[in-house]
């Protein structure tokens, strides 16, 4: 049986991100959401980079997005980054956004994102040689 793997980052709200009222934008939740995912990729070695250089792109077909409360200008938040292990070819993030001083719950989600050849942008059916061994060498096989 394999174990979670998590990746867990602080962020800041910047003034850039709020609305008039000084709340954070909806759109914005979903780049925390990268920022978890790439944290997460370098931490353990799937970064977007690492897809390429192994010929994929990864891009998302599927978003969820579950606002709970909201942020605003100057509060930080942890997002925390899921993998969800899955047999067929795609990647598979959960993500929960806590703030930083209270631990509440912001916002929950998850992203999918599917192999697609880098040059053809054709569908990848099975899991690429590198992530197959990727998800071995973490004991999701």
């Amino acid at each position: 049986m394999h174990k979670n793997l998590v990746h867990t980052i602080a962020l800041d709200v910047k003034f850039s991100e709020v609305d008039s009222l000084g709340i954070v934008w909806h759109g914005h939740y979903v780049r925390y959401f990268e920022d978890g995912r790439e944290a997460f990729g370098k931490q353990h070695g799937i970064g977007y980079l690492d897809f390429y250089a192994n010929g994929f792109v990864v891009p998302i077909v599927n978003i969820r997005c579950d606002y709970k409360k909201v942020l605003r200008y100057g509060d930080s938040v942890f997002v925390e980054t899921t993998y969800v292990p899955c047999e067929s070819a795609k990647v598979h993030f959960k993500y929960r956004l806590l703030h930083a001083k209270t631990n509440e719950l912001i916002v929950s989600g998850s992203t999918v994102q599917v192999f697609l050849h880098k040059d053809t942008f054709a569908l990848q059916l099975t899991n690429p040689d590198f992530f197959q061994a990727w998800k071995e060498k973490y004991g999701f096989i």
